[in-house]
């Protein structure tokens, strides 16, 4: 296929402008997503400038903001480290089980932080520390690096390759030169969801004793007298992670790629590893499988043979169960309600108020849990104090949190169905939204609910929003493992981790599956 023809068949997604009624639902959407941050900013308004200025220049924040981005310096450049070569490896080498090796390099994603963290303190007591945290969250975001750059590496242009042998280059230069540069995109999307997880994550900073964003926030969250510090702290925590997206936005956005031939697609042919080689390549995935997989879990099995003091009540463990399911159920159905306007819009519609609508939407992208968590708790005590500590708060937070991921499930399935379908059964007789439900809701129908399975997977494992927004004895297997770990009960917490690593082990699986077959220029972050 010529890239003339890619072009036209692309420019036949987008009609004219959009319906009224649409574009209003879509701006309910983006109103409702900028609604934590806008309280923030309010908040922290009112605390004065004067106020603001003496809390940034704290020395304590200013070592905060040095400690948290140093960690993302550290973890994105050892995941690029090891996550390119590892993805040539299960892409383009000969070495065997290679499906079997990308599963495994995937399934750390599975595993929360803060499990990881609880499975690798249970084992190694003394462990604490920066270094300590950078070591485990570089083992659990290697993944978000492997997984787009091995879809990069299996689509790129063998040809480019060829043509660079041809001028005598060899293997390792061409390579060098003309596939890695095309992996550039890929690798600094998967570098932007290890930097934002990162940025965002709880569980390990705090099990680990460092004094990340994350943990100060939630430190001055709990001590009431000193609120706006916590409000301004995250503020600076939500900038950062805006200025990771631009970053990442515009290195994407200088990068093209071409294949030389038109036509079908051809696979590149894998290298062939032989002696040192192969035993090199396979030591290195089996010690990395090791590290991110095997001490994890077998950390909890041994911590859930030895039992502890206290027994494990199975009622208990169900209900956790039950609670995380329905509460991120309600947040999923949520999240798919509020995506699908903005995916039809950003799908079928080119304009500069959709355009609008849809990086207002994405706000979620950029608020760390414990900033949704700390601006929830704010306006609800300050406007809504009926609803403080509800189920529906906790529900939203989890749709505004992890709303993207509906709207890029809805866009990418809307965008896959002509509109010809619904203009047709328009000259039919059929109503606007009667056309869309008969032709393209059924068709996009799969990816709309892939969207809301990966939401509820993913809030269900979501911690600091769930300890902050909770109701009063309302227990999820996240809060009763961390409940547990505060006070190193790490028997007890045992079979609630490995719940939460199964039920997590689903979404992992399939992604591994699914992107590794997508190319890498519709890998989103």
């Amino acid at each position: 296929m010529t890239t003339q023809t890619v072009t036209r068949s692309r420019a036949k997604r987008f009609l004219g402008r959009p319906p009224r009624a649409l574009l209003l639902a879509g701006v309910v959407t983006a109103v409702v997503s900028l609604i934590p941050l806008a309280y923030l900013i309010i908040r922290v308004a009112e605390a004065g400038l004067s106020r603001v200025i003496e809390v940034l220049l704290r020395a304590r924040t200013l070592e905060t903001i040095a400690t948290s981005v140093g960690l993302v310096v550290v973890v994105v450049l050892a995941c690029l480290v090891i996550g390119i070569p590892t993805a040539w490896l299960v892409a383009r080498s000969n070495i065997p089980l290679r499906r079997m090796w990308l599963v495994l390099v995937a399934l750390p994603l599975a595993i929360p932080s803060y499990v990881a963290a609880y499975a690798w303190i249970s084992q190694f007591p003394a462990m604490s520390g920066f270094w300590a945290a950078a070591l485990l969250l570089t083992l659990v975001s290697t993944p978000y690096v492997v997984l787009p750059v091995t879809a990069s590496f299996r689509s790129a242009d063998p040809a480019l390759e060829e043509v660079a042998r041809s001028l005598g280059r060899g293997p390792l230069r061409a390579f060098a030169t003309t596939t890695l540069p095309q992996s550039w995109p890929a690798a600094a999307g998967g570098a932007l969801l290890v930097a934002l997880y990162v940025l965002s994550d709880f569980g390990a900073v705090a099990l680990l004793r460092v004094d990340a964003f994350t943990r100060v926030i939630y430190a001055s969250y709990r001590a009431s007298f000193d609120r706006v510090s916590a409000a301004v702290l995250a503020l600076v925590l939500v900038a950062l992670a805006a200025l990771l997206v631009m970053a990442e936005r515009r290195i994407r956005g200088r990068t093209r790629r071409w294949r030389v031939a038109t036509g079908t697609q051809r696979n590149p042919e894998p290298v062939a590893l032989r002696g040192i080689a192969r035993v090199g390549a396979l030591a290195w995935l089996s010690v990395l499988t090791i590290l991110a997989l095997g001490v994890p879990l077998v950390s909890l099995v041994l911590r859930m043979l030895e039992g502890s003091r206290t027994p494990l009540v199975f009622s208990e463990l169900i209900a956790a169960a039950l609670t995380s399911a329905g509460v991120a159920l309600a947040g999923a159905v949520l999240a798919v309600l509020l995506a699908l306007p903005v995916g039809i819009l950003a799908a079928r519609y080119r304009t500069r108020s959709v355009r609008t609508i849809e990086t207002a939407s994405y706000s979620g992208h950029a608020l760390p849990a414990v900033v949704v968590g700390l601006s929830l708790v704010f306006l609800t005590l300050a406007v809504l104090p009926g609803i403080y500590q509800t189920v529906f708060v906790l529900a939203f937070a989890y749709a505004v949190l992890f709303l993207p991921k509906a709207i890029g499930a809805t866009r990418s399935a809307t965008a896959a169905v002509p509109p010809v379908l619904e203009q047709t059964a328009r000259t039919l007789g059929r109503g606007p939204l009667r056309a869309w439900s008969e032709t393209t809701l059924r068709l996009t129908l799969p990816g709309i609910a892939a969207g809301g399975l990966l939401v509820l997977l993913t809030a269900m494992k979501e911690l600091p929003a769930t300890l902050m927004l909770r109701p009063t004895g309302l227990d999820t297997l996240a809060t009763e493992l961390w409940s547990r770990t505060e006070v190193a009960a790490y028997g007890a917490g045992a079979p609630y981790a490995i719940a939460l690593v199964a039920i997590a082990a689903i979404p992992a699986w399939l992604l591994s599956r699914t992107m590794t077959r997508a190319d890498a220029d519709t890998v989103e972050p």
